[in-house]
């Protein structure tokens, strides 16, 4: 999606949910348990309950900046996102209409509370103590999603190029083949999106189309976008192995969270292999132009793996760890 001009892509509203939401499991480092985790509990005055931030899309506004939007103006706090927790669905009281929110896991990075028209209260509630502050067992089955794995994980971002036209109508060079007009706005689509998950470091494959895809983004964050010959599809096939550890090696000792630009060859069969190497099983997924797999890790074992689609709406159920 485009900088909030492309729709996500959705169910038809007549057969599946026609209102889209989107929030979080804010948490932190508890500041009394050593090793504890805090989970963000807000109190809607409206509704005279306690819930997790979430909220309606903005009008072309994909799931993943709703989640951070509405985090941010309902707490006060700019949040981080990890992975994905899932979705609830749920009928609207009074209304023929049904309602699907979109979670995912949230670190507090900066901020303060203050209350406002939508929230006059937030607590703070450690991990044996959230269920029973939460109003709805929407809400509980969610915060159960997010504890089935530690809060505390990594996160490494891996994209594919976007449009670059058709190969048997560029004369030069194919590593030289540009973007085209749709592939330039889903890059920078890309940008506000990535930036959701917190991204500090950019590595592209050589080919001209894959820099070209995460250039905005670096742009954006004043750093340059790194060249990982390894990352490209001719790079991977000609020494897979090296290409697999290199990567990982790459996600693993980053400072910040990375992003990798690659191509449509060697991103299924490296987020394969590093999902059967860490012992999980993955949801199938296409891996389109301008998608995103968001990896987490917990130590250095992979532990869930999400893929975003083109219009960043999550398009299958978050892989499962065995």
């Amino acid at each position: 999606m485009n900088r909030g001009h492309t729709p996500p892509s959705y169910p038809d509203p007549r057969t599946g949910p026609n209102i889209y939401a989107a929030g979080t499991v804010l948490w932190r480092h508890s500041l009394l348990s050593s090793g504890g985790i805090d989970i963000a509990v807000i109190r809607r005055p409206k509704y005279q309950d306690w819930s997790l931030p979430k909220g309606k899309l903005d009008p072309g506004e994909t799931p993943v900046l709703a989640a951070a939007r509405e985090t941010e103006e309902e707490t006060g706090l700019r949040p981080r996102l990890g992975r994905y927790l899932g979705k609830v669905t749920y009928p609207i009281t009074g209304h023929r209409k049904m309602k699907r929110v979109d979670y995912w896991a949230a670190e507090v990075l900066s901020g303060e509370f203050t209350a406002n028209n939508e929230v006059d209260a937030l607590t703070w509630c450690p991990l044996d103590t959230v269920m029973s502050a939460l109003s709805y067992p929407m809400d509980r089955q969610i915060v159960r999603a997010f504890t089935r794995l530690p809060p505390d994980t990594r996160t490494a971002l891996v994209v594919r190029h976007a449009k670059a036209g058709r190969r048997d109508r560029f004369k030069g060079p194919d590593e030289q083949r540009p973007l085209e007009l749709a592939g330039y706005q889903q890059a920078l689509a890309l940008v506000p999106n990535l930036q959701a998950f917190g991204v500090g470091e950019v590595f592209s494959a050589e080919p001209l189309r894959c820099v070209q895809t995460v250039t905005p983004l670096a742009e954006d964050l004043g750093v340059k976008v790194a060249v990982e010959p390894l990352l490209g599809d001719i790079g991977y096939a000609g020494d897979t192995e090296k290409a697999r550890e290199r990567i990982r090696s790459l996600a693993l000792t980053a400072r910040n969270v990375p992003v990798f630009c690659s191509q449509g060859d060697a991103i299924p069969d490296l987020v394969r292999w590093w999902a059967e190497r860490d012992g999980m099983r993955l949801s199938p997924a296409r891996t389109r132009k301008g998608s995103v797999w968001v990896l987490s890790f917990a130590g250095e074992r992979l532990v869930a793996a999400d893929h975003l689609d083109r219009s960043l709406s999550v398009d299958t159920a978050p892989a499962v760890a065995l």
